[in-house]
C-alpha cells in the first residue's frame, strides 16, 4: 500500500509504548497494532485526532505516501 504509517518512530521518539498510547486514546492495542503494521484499511478522523493529540504531532508526521511501498503481508 502506498500509505506508510510512522507510528513506531513517533512512539520511540516520545518514549511511549503502544500500551500507554492505547490507554491514553481509548483504542485497543489490537486496533493500534493493525494501524501500526499498515494493515488498516481506514482510520477515523476521531482516532487520528486522538493519536495526534497524545503524540503532539500532525497527521503528516504519522502518515506518508510512498507509491513504491510494497503491500503488507495479508494474514
Amino acid at each position: 500500500m502506498a500509505i506508510i504509517v510512522r507510528l513506531d518512530a513517533l512512539l520511540q521518539a516520545r518514549g511511549m509504548t503502544l500500551t500507554e498510547l492505547s490507554q491514553r486514546v481509548g483504542i485497543t492495542i489490537a486496533n493500534l497494532s493493525v494501524l501500526k503494521s499498515g494493515r488498516a484499511r481506514a482510520v477515523r478522523f476521531t482516532t487520528l485526532d486522538a493519536i495526534c493529540r497524545e503524540l503532539q504531532c500532525q497527521p503528516g508526521d504519522l502518515l506518508a505516501h510512498d507509491p513504491t511501498a510494497p503491500e503488507p503481508d495479508e494474514e
